[in-house]
C-alpha cells in the first residue's frame, strides 16, 4: 500500500467527526490498511450499508506493518458504534459489536485469533439517521493474553457504553489502522 492511500484515511475520519474523539487521537496516522468486506462489498471509509447487508461477520485482512519485527506482532480488532442508540443521542456509546485478539497480518483469523466478543451486526432503527461503525486495529504488546472476561459479557446491556478508550489504554494497545462505514436500517429513507 502506498503512503498516499494510507493518508486518505485521515481526511475521511476528520470529515466524519471521528478524528480526535477519545478513541482516535487527533494525530493518528495509519501504518497499515484495514480491509473489511461483507460478501463481495468492501467497507470503504464511510460507505453506507443497510442492516441486512451486514448480518454475518465480515472478512477482515491487513498487511504487516512496514516496521514489523520478528516475531511479528499480533493485533486486536474492535468494531464499535459511537452513535448508539442514535447519532442525536449517543448515550450508549461506544456500543461494542465485535472484539477479536491475537490476529496476524495476512490471514487475520488464523489459529491464534480469539473472539472476545461475538460479532453482532449493526442494527440501527429505521427512523434513526445512519450510524458510524468503526473498525479499529490495534498492535498488541508482546505477551498480551486477553480473555472474554477482560472485555465484558455478550448481552445487550453489557455491550453498551463500552469504555473503549480506557480499555485500550489499560491493555497498552496501539492504534495502527481504521476503516469505517455508515449503517442504516433497511427501511431508512434518505
Amino acid at each position: 500500500m502506498s503512503q498516499s492511500q494510507l493518508v486518505e484515511v485521515v481526511p475521511s475520519l476528520h470529515s466524519a467527526g471521528l478524528l480526535g474523539m477519545s478513541i482516535i487521537p487527533g494525530d493518528f496516522l495509519p501504518s497499515t490498511e484495514l480491509n473489511v468486506t461483507f460478501g463481495d462489498r468492501p467497507v470503504s471509509l464511510g460507505n453506507l450499508f443497510r442492516a441486512s447487508e451486514c448480518k454475518a461477520a465480515p472478512q477482515v485482512s491487513f498487511a504487516a506493518e512496514t516496521s514489523d519485527i520478528k516475531p511479528p506482532h499480533k493485533y486486536t480488532l474492535l468494531l464499535i458504534d459511537p452513535d448508539a442508540p442514535t447519532p442525536d443521542d449517543p448515550k450508549f456509546a461506544y456500543w461494542r459489536h465485535w472484539v477479536v485478539s491475537g490476529l496476524q497480518p495476512g490471514e487475520a483469523f488464523g489459529s491464534s485469533a480469539q473472539v472476545l466478543t461475538e460479532y453482532l451486526g449493526p442494527g440501527p432503527k429505521d427512523d434513526s439517521l445512519p450510524h458510524r461503525y468503526v473498525f479499529l486495529l490495534y498492535r498488541e504488546p508482546f505477551g498480551l493474553r486477553l480473555s472474554k472476561e477482560d472485555v465484558g459479557g455478550e448481552e445487550f446491556v453489557q455491550r453498551r457504553s463500552f469504555q473503549a478508550p480506557e480499555w485500550v489504554k489499560k491493555h497498552e494497545l496501539e492504534l495502527v489502522a481504521v476503516n469505517w462505514m455508515q449503517g442504516a436500517g433497511d427501511g431508512w429513507k434518505e
